[in-house]
């Protein structure tokens, strides 16, 4: 869907009832496309077509909008002069929220009764004169044109209507209950509007997400049903292209996974574990299709269209062999993953997989050229499993850098994701050791190799300080599935805080004052038994926030706990993903390649870390992954150097002799595999 198309596409059901209630009529079909349109009159309309039904029109004027469930892809529209209901399901989420808006802004500026304004009645000579051009053009009276794009001043008038008295398609934000100003909790950050106070060209109305061309290229081969593997350095805004991914495919079928939990919950989605349902995936391939064939695991697979892994990299070979040997068995599909759509998502020159390895725990037991010894002749990563090239039609890399804007920074971080330590840049990080980088009590997170060390020193940290302490205990939708919740969240199941405690914030609350997850904090006072923390700019009394975490089985667990978590040290493995505004780190125990890249690429900016003992032997990037990125490199290059205009009017030539429909060349290439 372009960002300005006033059109959707999803599941319809449409209910005419009488008076009393009762259900007339009904119109139900699973591809339905709603679309805006304005008659000879200027009156607006909402049009809906079906394979194999004529176009239906509803006037609107008089609607309401409920969206509650927007995020899940469901919303209503009530027509209350028709009385009849429409009710929107299996809908992409992103272009749902975008299709609502943009009926809003519309009705806001068509002057419709929807929008809150009294229709003006047309005069017979303005009826006589748009007759008269519509004839001239060769247009009927019943012509109905498409919806234009959204203006700016449409725009800004929405949001006046919006922060004023409110419509009967969509209540203003002013007219739902206001806190207290003595309320401490006031000082929260506003809540999200369904129309953002962001600039237009900001706004997810008006360019659908903000990506760059490299994510909207990957974004359109998702969207054409392309299996996909697209990678970036860190900071290139892969997690969040894939959450705008996931916002433009339909719920239904499409699971959204990740090889760890954490990384799963920050796209909304499972483990890939829990979804595969053949435990850790070490036993035989026949053991592996019993499990599987269970009755809730083979629905899962069935019902699977589209398979999203997000940190590919931590995923072994042999066990995504074995998950796309399942998919075939249980979907009985020969195609690669049975036909499922794959959308890989991940960084080889980070973390690699876990399953398996040989015992590191111990600091110095394996020194850098043992590691790489160890992984000779044996398969670790996906892309050396011999089903890879058959899964993916296309791979893409990301370039652009978001999270550091210091070029000298980026140009570290890269050469260090290849292994690559000059002089230059070792003398430049060991001058970082002296840095005072601490800003009115908020100290530096110390980010370690090992959970173990990371627990060890919070706790030591916190029975350190002399105030008293204050436990907050998680409530959990099922209180059996404590241990499950925990492996996904990052927020705890109890949290013991105290004043001075050093605290990392775990949910985004507004990204312009910093206040975004893993910005840093200390507790400086407790109000109303709730944490106030000071931030770099600004105070905030924390108050208590819900997760929902998805099983394998489609089962949603939920926890509302407080959105914080202590940061005197965190462990690197926990940190991917996360931007760190203030970042000590010790490299001394780093035990696999990627591991230093991980750790320092989590800074912002030179200038917000500390890098103390540092040592070129501590950073090095697999050979294995070196190579496999060069020959990607170069088949992306080939794609990008190849004349798609010359190729197409090549095909076309031949097509044409063939006496070959023209239909055909709607049909995309495919440039990549």
């Amino acid at each position: 869907m372009d960002p300005n198309d006033a059109s959707l596409t999803c599941a319809v059901n449409v209910e005419w009832n009488d008076p009393h209630g009762t259900t007339l009529r009904k119109f139900a079909h699973k591809q339905t496309t709603l679309r805006l349109s304005r008659n000879t009159l200027k009156e607006m309309f909402l049009e809906l077509s079906a394979e194999k039904h004529s176009t239906i029109r509803f006037k609107l004027r008089s609607v309401q909008v409920h969206s509650k469930f927007m995020a899940e892809g469901k919303a209503s529209i009530k027509f209350n002069d028709e009385k009849c209901t429409l009710f929107l399901s299996n809908a992409p989420p992103g272009l749902l929220v975008q299709f609502l808006k943009i009926v809003f802004v519309k009705l806001t500026n068509g002057g419709g009764a929807g929008a809150g304004k009294k229709e003006e009645p047309v005069s017979k000579t303005e009826l006589l004169k748009k007759s008269r051009a519509h004839v001239l053009a060769g247009k009927s009276l019943n012509h109905f044109d498409e919806i234009s794009p959204v203006t700016t001043s449409e725009l800004n008038r929405a949001r006046k209507l919006a922060l004023g008295k409110g419509s009967i398609t969509t209540p203003s934000p002013s007219q739902k209950r206001k806190r207290p100003s003595d309320d401490p909790s006031s000082e929260r950050p506003r809540p999200k509007k369904l129309l953002s106070d962001q600039p237009m060209e900001e706004t997810a109305l008006i360019d659908g997400v903000q990506l760059n061309e490299e994510q909207k290229r990957v974004l359109s081969a998702c969207q054409s049903g392309q299996s996909i593997f697209f990678t970036g350095s860190a900071g290139t805004g892969k997690s969040f292209l894939l959450r705008k991914i996931i916002a433009t495919l339909p719920p239904d079928g499409t699971i959204a996974t990740a090889s760890t939990g954490v990384a799963a919950c920050l796209i909304g989605g499972t483990t890939l574990h829990s979804f595969a349902g053949i435990g850790t995936g070490e036993a035989t391939l026949q053991n592996c299709y019993d499990k599987a064939s269970r009755a809730n695991t083979a629905q899962a697979w069935r019902k699977c269209k589209r398979l999203i892994i997000d940190e590919i990299s931590m995923i072994e070979a042999d066990f995504f062999e074995k998950i796309e040997a399942v998919a075939r068995y249980v979907r009985k599909n020969d195609k690669p993953f049975g036909g499922i759509q794959l959308i890989l998502c991940g960084d080889f020159f980070q973390l690699p997989p876990v399953g398996r390895l040989p015992d590191r725990s111990r600091p110095g037991q394996y020194s850098q050229d043992a590691y790489q010894d160890d992984d000779l002749g044996r398969v670790r990563f996906c892309f050396e499993s011999k089903v890879w090239q058959k899964c993916i039609q296309a791979s893409y890399e990301l370039t652009v850098v978001h999270r550091q804007r210091d070029q000298e920074f980026i140009s570290i971080l890269n050469s260090i994701r290849i292994g690559r330590v000059t002089d230059d840049i070792s003398e430049r990080l060991r001058k970082t050791a002296a840095q005072r980088i601490e800003t009115e009590g908020i100290l530096a997170t110390q980010l370690c190799s090992h959970t173990s060390e990371v627990e060890a020193i919070n706790q030591a940290k916190l029975e350190a300080l002399r105030s008293e302490p204050i436990t907050f205990e998680a409530k959990d939708s099922d209180p059996y599935s404590v241990k499950q919740i925990d492996m996904m969240l990052q927020a705890p199941a109890k949290l013991t805080l105290k004043i001075g405690a050093q605290v990392m914030l775990l949910k985004n609350y507004n990204i312009s004052e910093g206040l975004v997850n893993g910005a840093r904090g200390v507790i400086v006072n407790f109000v109303q038994g709730m944490p106030l923390v000071k931030f770099k700019h600004r105070e905030l009394l924390i108050r208590h926030e819900k997760w929902a975490v998805k099983t394998g089985t489609g089962l949603v667990l939920t926890r509302i706990q407080l959105p914080l978590k202590l940061a005197w040290a965190f462990s690197i493995h926990k940190s991917q993903g996360l931007t760190l505004d203030c970042v000590e780190l010790s490299l001394s125990k780093v035990f696999e390649a990627g591991q230093a890249y991980v750790a320092l690429s989590r800074a912002q900016s030179l200038d917000s870390i500390r890098v103390l003992d540092f040592d070129l032997r501590q950073v090095w990037a697999n050979t294995k992954v070196l190579e496999f990125y060069r020959d990607l490199r170069k088949r992306i290059n080939a794609t990008n150097s190849m004349e798609p205009v010359a190729v197409k009017r090549s095909l076309k030539k031949s097509l044409s002799a063939m006496g070959l429909s023209k239909a055909i060349m709607s049909k995309p290439l495919v440039t990549i595999k």
